[in-house]
């Protein structure tokens, strides 16, 4: 039979298994980075803030050396290398690539040859009044460069330009110093660095910088002019310099490449206007979006310090032209995503009780996934990129790289943070009561022009009418336009990225005759057989220095800004005064995140300390006037009433007992219209009560308050009128596998707990209990129907072959926990019935594997389209009914508890023998079930001790059916001294998540135990350890009662025990010492 075609469970396809496997990887890291930094936020965003600064200091470090900080404006010229061989009369020039030997590009084979490397580094000094350049100015600044400058700062062992030079034949012969380009108002001079190996040329750099940044005497560095101006007019230069540098850009770019550039701000600039139009749709004006934009801000910075780092070059212009092209990588559709299914989180319980990390936790679980699988795809391709031959397009693609990994970090650390201050301010207003709400998306949008709602909608990447989110869309659009912005790239559409600067000319005069005069030093020196590079520098620009000019900023206000600014730099280098910072720092850091912590905590804490404390003062209470509610006896007309729902606090109990009993309310929407779960409790009481037969349950003791109702609320029960406590004992400690656990029983029988305290002193006597886990399996058993027992019997060989993986696949698709283990198949005419056995983690699991059936069903249902669901619970499972599978196969948890009672406790604690205990276990467990044709019955009472669990435990109580499945063997053990006693229960169906554990009194008990809620590392070992315990204690049940009854000590016990006086009744009212105080 053919296969139909079908679509892959996952939204990228079938073919993003790899992309599913390797985003699985992340899945535990990025939890536990978003369960920190939801828990701790504050810590998160300092960090986060200061290792930004950081970065941000260092990169200002580097580039002020950049001519966009400098206060010329003339066009930046590149340095130029140039290359000679021994055998070589002239120099040779070489390309950026072969300079920067990226990657293992040599074509002349310089660097297994190992040749010298001179840097020639040049100072142009000028006079802009076009006269003659004083000589002792000249002669002075050589002197004040050979003597002064010394590099590096801060170490022992420094170097003057003495040290530095080129010498080619003798050390201490003087410096290399040529003057060209004399002039009447010109000189350049001109230093030969030895910078062969990697220290030396830094050395060289530094003594350029430092050069560069000589404080103002006879001659200005034009370099340095910036740091002389105040922080208007330094701002004013950066502005203009990159005002001029576009300008000259623009002029010799081609028009595609200006196209390009073009698109690429537009996109930018849309891009931005995108995050800001949604966050402001999902209630948030400007904060989530300018944390964003901070978030996409830190991680450029980081990558470009590791792009520093790692010594690729990124130019300017490259740098330049790639920002808008960045700005559209990062694209923050991903921010935008995960902020969107926090509000969605957020919105299912009122914002005032939720657990605001966990809903922050749950929300990053759930786009972890997707997030992960998109940023792979993207660094792939980028990645793929980085790998050409193309300059320029390599460096963009490992800057973009490098880019997306450090907003994935950020975005799960930092952004993660911003959220939960952002959900625990909201909270903390929600509590005290003022907080104007969050506005909901199209709730304020006034009537505007068609353009303004064209835009809103085309930048707006929100669900769309089918609840289906875009971001699929846009992140495969956001992938094509990459792949498609390398391609043309690639095949030399345009030219972007491609550094096209001016480089400096050495067929100039000056510069082409000290080329030529190093030549020829080189050639006469003992190293001439190795090639000489000569790497030549841009001029720096030096001027006489004139008379100063007037700032365009009045002295009033430059004058205390510049003294401020300095003062603030001085004190904060100072060492004491820094580390006092440092230690106010942290201070700040520690009170803030104090009082944050208080704030958020509820008020109600308050007020229940306030009424715990109260009662000390005895005092009548007075009533509460409320403006809007009449007198309690006056009752209102059902149409009052009814104009009175929205506000159901204006009304008595009494007037909604009557919109009930008028039809205008429906009782089991109490909850929702009241919104208060113990209010509509107290008024359905009243009304069952006075529609009953005997109207006595609105006075009884059947107790109402102080009970979780919001817990049982579309979780555990309906139409509610109370709870019904019943006594929690508990037997114990057992000790099992090594741990004293304490067995918790909820029960009405007498001598239920005492019998098993007996069973697990004698079990301990021996050394404890000891189980096994032989399978843990949850099973569901849909009924299918096809046409004729043919097609029935094709649809079995199916499942049994070629349809096992395929099944497995879709089922285990459908959870992170349920995982298919086992089919198994049988046939009854035409019918079919399917039994999955699944692994369901923590969970009880029946949801879980229902949700696995129905998407494993659907999927064969391409296969057979002739096939039917009769039922997805065909009774082939079986769950809560008697059924040989569930003894045969297991259900839930199986397993097997033993112990060895030693011979003398047997006597003195159980008072009865060995030989007796085992001849009445064989008689009565074995022979007497059999007799009855028992299924899984062959033990004394295993649903008295499982039950009494089960309902301390919040497990279901009606699956005791199948799961008092146990059969009890006691054997002689140790030549017949001792006694050996083994319980094995098959179908043990226990869950620590879901159901009734999500209430506070069962949860207390799991606790107790120490198996409540998932397990954090290994999902399915609490569950098991649940099973355990009840196996366990249920051989303590079994070995104390048939001790008893061996002994002939049963009905005395219970005659003893079981029936204590009930207390005389002489009103109908509650009285004090009633099993429930009033």
């Amino acid at each position: 039979m053919a296969r139909q075609s079908s679509s892959s469970s996952s939204p990228y396809g079938g073919g993003t298994t790899a992309f599913r496997s390797v985003s699985s990887l992340f899945g535990g890291a990025i939890h536990h980075v978003a369960r920190f930094a939801s828990r701790s936020p504050i810590e998160m965003v300092v960090v986060v803030l200061i290792f930004s600064s950081f970065c941000y200091f260092y990169l200002f470090n580097l580039a002020r050396t950049s001519d966009i900080f400098s206060g010329t404006v003339v066009t930046r010229l590149y340095p130029t290398s140039v290359f000679a061989s021994p055998s070589d009369t002239v120099f040779t020039p070489l390309d950026r690539q072969h300079r920067d030997g990226f990657h293992g590009a040599d074509p002349h084979g310089i660097n297994n040859m190992g040749g010298i490397k001179i840097q020639l580094k040049q100072m142009a000094i000028s006079d802009p009044k076009q006269q003659g350049l004083d000589p002792v100015i000249i002669q002075q600044f050589q002197q004040l460069i050979k003597d002064e400058i010394h590099v590096p700062d801060n170490i022992k062992n420094q170097f003057s330009v003495q040290d530095l030079c080129y010498h080619h034949q003798q050390q201490d012969q003087d410096c290399l110093l040529f003057e060209t380009d004399k002039t009447a108002s010109s000189v350049v001079l001109s230093y030969a660095f030895n910078a062969t190996g990697a220290y030396r040329q830094h050395l060289a750099d530094l003594w350029e910088h430092k050069v560069a940044t000589l404080a103002p005497g006879d001659l200005v560095s034009l370099s340095n002019t910036g740091h002389q101006e105040n922080v208007f007019s330094w701002l004013f230069i950066i502005l203009r310099n990159v005002v001029f540098r576009i300008k000259e850009l623009l002029d010799m770019a081609d028009n595609v490449d200006i196209m390009v550039i073009l698109a690429g701000y537009l996109m930018m600039i849309a891009t931005f206007a995108s995050l800001f139009i949604n966050m402001r749709a999902m209630g948030s004006r400007y904060t989530l979006a300018t944390a964003v934009v901070f978030n996409g801000f830190v991680s450029f910075m980081l990558a470009l310090v590791t792009v520093h780092a790692l010594n690729v070059d990124v130019y300017p212009v490259v740098l330049a032209e790639a920002i808008p092209f960045l700005t559209v990588t990062i694209g923050f559709e991903r921010s935008i995503k995960l902020t969107k299914r926090v509000f969605q989180l957020s919105k299912e319980t009122p914002i005032a009780k939720q657990d605001i990390h966990k809903t922050v936790v749950r929300a990053v679980d759930s786009v972890a996934a997707s997030i992960t699988r998109d940023c792979l795809m993207e660094v792939v391709v980028l990645t793929i990129g980085a790998k050409s031959g193309i300059s320029g397009l390599r460096e963009f693609c490992f800057l973009s790289a490098l880019l997306l990994a450090y907003d994935f970090i950020a975005m799960f650390t930092w952004y993660t943070a911003i959220l939960t201050l952002k959900l625990e301010l909201t909270r903390i207003r929600a509590i005290n009561g003022s907080s104007a709400g969050v506005a909901k998306k199209g709730s304020n949008v006034k009537s505007t022009g068609y353009v303004r709602r064209t835009v809103v909608k085309v930048l707006d990447v929100s669900d769309n009418e089918d609840g289906k989110t875009d971001s699929f869309i846009i992140g495969r659009l956001k992938l094509l336009m990459i792949a498609g912005f390398i391609g043309m790239h690639v095949f030399k559409l345009c030219s972007t990225f491609q550094s096209i600067n001016p480089l400096v000319s050495v067929t100039e005069p000056g510069i082409a005759g000290i080329l030529s005069q190093l030549l020829q030093q080189h050639r006469s020196s003992k190293q001439s057989t190795l090639p000489l590079i000569v790497e030549v520098f841009p001029p720096l620009p030096f001027h006489v220095a004139q008379s100063a000019r007037k700032s365009i900023i009045p002295d009033v206000i430059s004058q205390p800004l510049s003294a401020l600014l300095s003062g603030a730099a001085v004190y904060i280098q100072h060492p004491v005064i820094s580390k006092l910072l440092s230690v106010a720092l942290f201070v700040s850091l520690f009170l803030n995140t104090y009082l944050f912590k208080v704030v958020r905590q509820p008020k109600q804490s308050e007020e229940k300390q306030q009424q715990q404390q109260a009662p000390v003062v005895i005092e009548k209470p007075k009533p509460v006037a409320v403006v809007s509610l009449p007198p309690p006896d006056v009752i209102r007309t059902v149409d009052e009433c009814l104009a009175l729902v929205k506000t159901p606090e204006a009304l008595h109990d009494e007037e909604v007992v009557s919109l009930v009993q008028n039809g205008k309310l429906a009782p089991y929407a109490l909850e929702k219209t009241l919104g208060d779960h113990t209010r509509a409790v107290r008024i359905r009481r009243s009304l069952i009560s006075r529609a009953s037969v005997t109207k006595t349950l609105e006075q009884s003791l059947l107790p109402v308050e102080n009970y979780h109702y919001d817990k049982v609320f579309g979780a555990c029960c309906e139409n509610v009128i109370g709870y019904m406590p019943i006594p929690l004992g508990v037997a114990g400690p057992l000790t099992i596998d090594g741990i004293d656990t304490h067995i918790p029983m909820a029960t009405t029988e007498g001598c239920l707990v005492a019998s098993a305290a007996r069973g697990c002193k004698a079990i301990n006597a021996g050394g404890g209990a000891i189980t096994i886990v032989t399978n843990d399996m949850m099973a569901r058993g849909p009924c299918l129907s096809f046409p004729n027992i043919v097609r029935a019997g094709e649809c079995k060989r199916w499942i049994e072959n070629e349809g096992n993986e395929i099944m497995t696949e879709a089922f285990n698709s459908t959870s992170r926990f349920a995982r298919l283990q086992k089919l198994k198949v049988a046939l009854a005419g035409r019918l079919v019935f399917v039994r999955f056995s699944t692994a369901t983690g923590d969970a009880m699991g029946m949801n879980m594997i229902s949700k696995g059936c129905e998407k494993s069903l659907a999927l064969m249902q391409e296969y057979f389209p002739d096939m039917q669901i009769i039922s997805l619970s065909g009774n082939y499972c079986t769950d809560k009914k008697p059924a040989a599978i569930n003894w045969i196969e297991g259900r839930g948890k199986s397993v097997v508890a033993e112990a060895i009672i030693p011979g003398p406790v047997v006597e003195k604690v159980l008072k009865t023998t060995v030989a007796a205990i085992c001849e009445l276990n064989v008689n009565k467990n074995l022979i007497g079930s059999a007799m009855a044709g028992s299924v899984g019955g062959f033990n004394a009472h295993a649903a008295n001790i499982l039950t009494a669990i089960y309902l301390a435990a919040g497990q279901d109580p009606a699956q005791n059916v199948e799961s008092s499945n146990c059969i009890t063997l006691m054997e002689p053990a140790n030549d017949g001294q001792d006694l050996r006693i083994s319980c094995t229960m098959p179908s043990i169906e226990v869950g620590t998540v879901g159901g009734g554990t999500i209430l506070p009194p069962q949860q207390a008990i799991l606790d107790m135990l120490g198996v409540r809620g998932p397990h954090p590392t290994n999902p399915g070992d609490n569950a098991r350890r649940l099973a355990r315990i009840i196996c366990a204690a249920v051989m303590a049940g079994e070995l104390s009662l048939c001790a008893a009854l061996a002994a002939g000590h049963l009905v005395q016990a219970h005659m003893a025990h079981n029936r204590a006086k009930a207390p005389a009744v002489t009103s109908s009212k509650p009285i004090v010492g009633s099993c429930i105080k009033s």
